[in-house]
């Protein structure tokens, strides 16, 4: 059985996320606890709220630099929605503050003429995917492959290298699409782990 920690920020809705990982028959600790996350098999960063908000929770429990070291050691890592925005540079939601820059990109905010948030349904790959985000990263960065949605444009919906999957859409909200694609960040993070 997958043992699934799910990092607590204390601004994040888990629920969900748990609820998933469940249905997909793995063992599901919702964890504040940087050990845990460091020894963990596989690690989920979810997200909801503001980037520097986001950014202030990981620092105070040390979760920053645990998420580093993970993603530098090639382990399993899931970031959903403002989990996706956190790896990343910067914001300009919340100026002056830095991510942990894992990948190279800023977030930047949807175009004023486009309905924000985007909040539903869209488009991704061969599937639907739920949204819920007025910041986007708005090209593929060099050394990533993933999907592309449109939203007054295009932008990433996910991202992929190695262990680490980040989606800026919800997949446990995303019916049996959303499902498919966790259970293949599983299998596919365990293979690539064992390389």
């Amino acid at each position: 059985m997958n043992r699934v920690v799910i990092i607590d920020t204390g601004i994040a809705n888990t629920a969900s996320v748990c609820a998933c990982f469940t249905r997909l028959g793995c063992d599901v600790m919702v964890t504040d606890d940087p050990a845990a996350v460091r020894d963990a098999e596989f690690v989920v960063l979810p997200g909801v709220g503001r980037f520097g908000a986001g950014m202030r929770a990981l620092q105070s429990r040390g979760f920053d630099r645990v998420i580093v070291e993970r993603y530098e050691q090639g382990l399993p890592l899931l970031g959903i929605c403002l989990g996706l925005q956190l790896l990343c540079t910067s914001s300009t939601e919340s100026e002056g503050v830095a991510g942990l820059g894992l990948i190279d990109a800023s977030v930047t905010e949807f175009p004023c003429e486009v309905r924000t948030p985007q909040h539903g349904w869209n488009r991704v790959g061969d599937g639907y995917a739920y949204y819920s985000n007025s910041y986007r990263i708005e090209s593929i960065p060099a050394g990533w492959s993933g999907e592309l949605s449109d939203h007054g444009g295009p932008f990433v919906a996910y991202l992929q290298r190695g262990a680490t999957l980040a989606c800026q859409f919800h997949p446990e909200l995303s019916g049996a699409w959303g499902e498919r694609l966790l259970v293949s960040w599983l299998k596919r993070s365990q293979e690539v782990s064992r390389c």
